[in-house]
């Protein structure tokens, strides 16, 4: 008869596995360095979490989890949930946990079957955790935003232009929220179909501020 898993002891083993891949990253985990990295043993992972593959697809979870709270922390004290996301975010001692984040992004899109779960949340509690009560497509641009700056800041390391780019671009962002436009300017200057024939495309906040 199988031992059954101690749900405490699992908890904790994740938290700490978690604490490991931000260090040394997740793609290439193995079991052993991480076992021995949390003093016991791969058999009492596989107990506790199955395979390997059950694990990471947890760990991609908390990651994404940990970013989530940040910005619930800060709607909870009154804060713009979206700057206090983008303070917390740029912070240098945080860069850790940013790489793992996109580092887990990028397996679960190459292995969509395997970690489906992270996909469907992904972009989804964000909207939820951001959005409430504005225009979801608004949101939706501000967190391609973001991402995408995030990602910038990572590989450049260029934080004036990346902040800059930020502050620059993310009230025009709101302002077309505010503005229940539910598209952004595309390439080729087409206008969205959904406007009527007397709506200035594009809005001139987003004009003034990318243009």
């Amino acid at each position: 008869m199988a031992r059954p898993v101690d749900h405490q002891r699992r908890r904790e083993l994740l938290e700490r596995a978690t604490d490991y891949v931000i260090d040394h990253g997740i793609a290439e985990m193995s079991l052993r360095p991480l076992a021995d990295a949390l003093d016991t043993q791969a058999p009492v992972l596989l107990h506790h979490f199955g395979s390997k593959e059950q694990l990471v697809a947890l760990l991609l979870n908390e990651v994404r989890a940990r970013l989530r709270h940040v910005a619930r922390a800060a709607a909870e004290e009154g804060d713009d949930p979206v700057d206090a996301v983008w303070r917390w975010a740029t912070d240098p001692a945080h860069d850790a946990l940013y790489r793992t984040f996109f580092e887990a992004y990028g397996l679960a899109l190459r292995d969509p079957a395997a970690y489906q779960p992270f996909l469907d949340t992904v972009v989804t509690d964000w909207l939820a955790e951001l959005g409430q009560g504005g225009d979801p497509i608004a949101v939706t641009a501000l967190i391609a935003l973001v991402r995408g700056l995030l990602l910038d800041l990572l590989a450049t390391g260029d934080s004036e232009r990346v902040n800059t780019t930020y502050q620059r671009v993310a009230p025009a962002l709101r302002g077309v929220g505010a503005r229940r436009c539910t598209s952004l300017r595309s390439p080729s200057g087409i206008r969205p179909r959904h406007l009527s024939g007397d709506t200035a495309w594009p809005p001139d906040e987003l004009t003034a501020t990318v243009g």
